[in-house]
């Protein structure tokens, strides 16, 4: 046993060893007509011996005449692919090996040592001839489901017992992946590679036409059958009660590669399977080696796996995948995209709608597969943007400068305009509480970066909620701060309003309303910003991006100096006038940016509009509900000014 669990660690270090190779460069899919393809098929015989002679041999004795001669054809064939394998240094000793296979298949020696020496050989292949070891994005169960109903079920049965309608009349029995003993000895990977090759001499054929991303769908799929729901319920409590467990299971190439086996001889039986069951299920939830292009591989898989589902009838699952498309797979490049081409991001962001669109309103499933192709087009433009060659310190600097003055804009106009109305009305006591939102704001930003950074990720959904609700809420203050400011430009009525009620007006409870108005509106700009400085900074170029910082931050400085000092000599009549429509322009923007990230977080559906324009800066988008929650908030503040301006001429 304790051969067998470091032969287990070696195979498995070997593995890790291809990983990194994988990782800098990823292959493209396999097929038959690789350079590789008879390692592969080596490989994968390799893997059924080590299974499957087990069922042949025992004590010395042959317990199944047809099961012995497969085994000992097996071996005789992966001699033959190795000797046809392009020469290397390791070459003759893997030759040697598979001869030394042989003679043990033929002396019925111990099916533990036909094993060893079978997982032995077939490490040792591997690193010398490397292969893909994982899908570069982690499959979804659901994915894998539709593929093992439509094409394996058949003959292995719904459940994965083997026992499906078509079996009865196959020459060979096919696997019942509910055996657990054969279960515990079969990776991902083994799985992964019959899909990919098919297996010789019987009805399994190859699915090598198949996508990768789909065969490996399906090989997760397949290899969860002999995990009960219960083991992979248990599984889950384990895996995230146990931080431990991420080092034992690092990524999706050590899961891919892992035998049950192998984790029990580390964990125990019982701890084993749970976690297999669970991981199985949910590939996600290991730490996945992550390229450039990686999150963009996961956007276009979930645009397929949504194209795939809404042909099947499935719309809730079509709708589920898309907002997945977005959130998971183009909304962690978003920042470092919209630095160099706000365009292109635009482009993707409008046609990500109009495709989750496309799906409410039930379009013919051909035209949401045009869309998607459209998208996968638009998809591999920005994987070009976002390529190291397209970096530059111009590109660096710019992305800064523009981003911090677009997002910083905003909330400076808000918080000036509340100092400007404080002082105005002479009540500079109240602004430590102004001066204390806007600054919490600010190191609430930088703790948001060293958590984003150091502690957790920030997701896409996150994100939009934080920006969506935070606009939404600095849409109805304002809403009511300009309407309140418009009553006030009317003859008389600011100075009845200075004398008669500001005591009241700026109590306890208003002043830290004050706060509240200054911390959101800065800290939703800072959330925004953090993220796409911490997307920039990963691309090197510190330098520019810390000038572009610095040269926004300047210019952020000037306006705040000059409003401050033009709003000095304003007669306040003309502050209250001018700030009211102010405060009416940003809530109509604000409005708009608000139910927009609510939408791309999928809190609220989208209606595209064909044709109409996006114009960010103003929050104007193209869909039905972000149009007609701005319009709302022109009626009220067309109605507040028309109320407001009958009750000055009443007076």
């Amino acid at each position: 046993m304790f051969r067998n669990f470091l032969l287990s660690l070696t195979f498995i270090a070997s593995l890790s060893g291809v990983s990194v190779a994988v990782a800098a460069d990823p292959p493209a899919p396999v097929t038959p007509a690789a350079p590789n393809v008879d390692a592969q098929t080596a490989w994968r015989l390799l893997d059924y011996i080590a299974v499957d002679y087990a069922g042949a041999v025992k004590n010395g004795q042959v317990t199944s005449q047809a099961e012995y001669a497969e085994q000992g054809e097996f071996a005789a064939t992966v001699a033959t692919k190795l000797a046809a394998l392009p020469p290397t240094a390791a070459k003759n000793a893997l030759q040697k090996d598979a001869g030394a296979l042989q003679k043990a298949i033929a002396d019925k020696v111990d099916s533990a040592r036909v094993a060893d020496a079978a997982h032995a050989l077939a490490a040792a292949l591997l690193a010398a001839y490397p292969v893909p070891l994982a899908p570069k994005v982690p499959p979804t169960f659901a994915r894998g489901q539709a593929l093992y109903n439509q094409n394996c079920a058949v003959c292995h049965g719904a459940s994965g017992d083997g026992h499906g309608p078509g079996a009865a009349a196959l020459p060979t029995q096919p696997v019942a992946f509910t055996d657990m003993e054969r279960a515990r000895q079969r990776s991902v990977f083994a799985l992964y590679q019959v899909i990919t090759q098919g297996l010789d001499g019987t009805p399994m054929a190859s699915f090598a036409a198949m996508p990768d991303d789909d065969r490996w769908a399906l090989a997760f799929y397949a290899g969860h059958f002999a995990f009960s729901d219960d083991m992979a319920a248990r599984g889950e409590q384990v895996w995230k009660g146990d931080k431990a467990l991420s080092q034992v299971i690092p990524d999706l190439n050590a899961l891919s590669a892992m035998t049950p086996a192998t984790l029990e001889s580390q964990l125990g039986a019982e701890r084993a399977d749970a976690i297999m069951g669970y991981l199985r299920r949910h590939p996600d939830a290991v730490a996945a080696p992550i390229s450039t292009d990686a999150p963009l591989a996961l956007a276009r898989q979930r645009l397929a796996d949504s194209v795939a589902a809404y042909a099947r009838g499935d719309q809730e699952a079509a709708s589920r995948l898309a907002l997945s498309a977005y959130l998971d797979g183009f909304e962690p490049i978003e920042p470092t995209l919209g630095a160099r081409t706000p365009e292109l991001l635009e482009r993707v962001e409008r046609a990500m709608g109009e495709f989750r669109g496309a799906i409410q309103r039930r379009e013919d499933p051909a035209r949401l597969a045009e869309r998607a192709k459209s998208l996968d087009a638009l998809l591999e433009a920005s994987e070009t943007a976002l390529s190291p060659q397209a970096a530059s310190a111009l590109s660096t600097f710019l992305g800064a400068a523009t981003i911090l003055l677009r997002e910083g804009l905003e909330a400076l106009l808000i918080v000036v305009a509340m100092i400007a109305f404080l002082r105005k009305a002479e009540r500079n006591e109240v602004m430590p509480y102004v001066h204390a939102g806007w600054v919490g704001a600010l190191l609430a930003g930088l703790l948001t970066w060293v958590v984003a950074t150091w502690v957790i990720g920030i997701s896409g959904a996150s994100r939009e909620l934080t920006e969506g609700f935070g606009s939404v809420f600095a849409a109805l203050v304002l809403l009511s701060v300009g309407i309140w400011m418009h009553g006030k430009a009317q003859a008389g009525q600011w100075q009845r309003y200075i004398r008669e009620k500001m005591s009241k007006a700026l109590s306890g409870r208003s002043a830290w309303f004050l706060f509240g108005l200054a911390f959101v509106v800065v800290y939703r700009e800072v959330f925004e910003t953090i993220l796409f400085y911490a997307a920039l900074w990963t691309q090197g170029n510190g330098g520019a991006m810390l000038a572009g910082a610095g040269s926004a931050t300047l210019a952020l400085a000037i306006i705040a100096w000059l409003m401050l000092r033009y709003s000095r000599s304003l007669p306040i009549g003309k502050f209250f006038n001018y700030s009211s429509w102010l405060m009416a322009l940003l809530t109509v923007v604000l409005a708009g940016k608000g139910v927009s990230a609510l939408q791309e977080a999928g809190i609220i559906g989208i209606m595209p509009l064909t044709g109409a324009p996006r114009l960010s800066v103003l929050g104007i988008f193209p869909t039905i509900e972000t149009l007609v929650a701005q319009g709302l908030m022109i009626v009220a503040l067309f109605v507040g000014f028309w109320w407001n301006s009958r009750k000055a001429a009443a007076a």
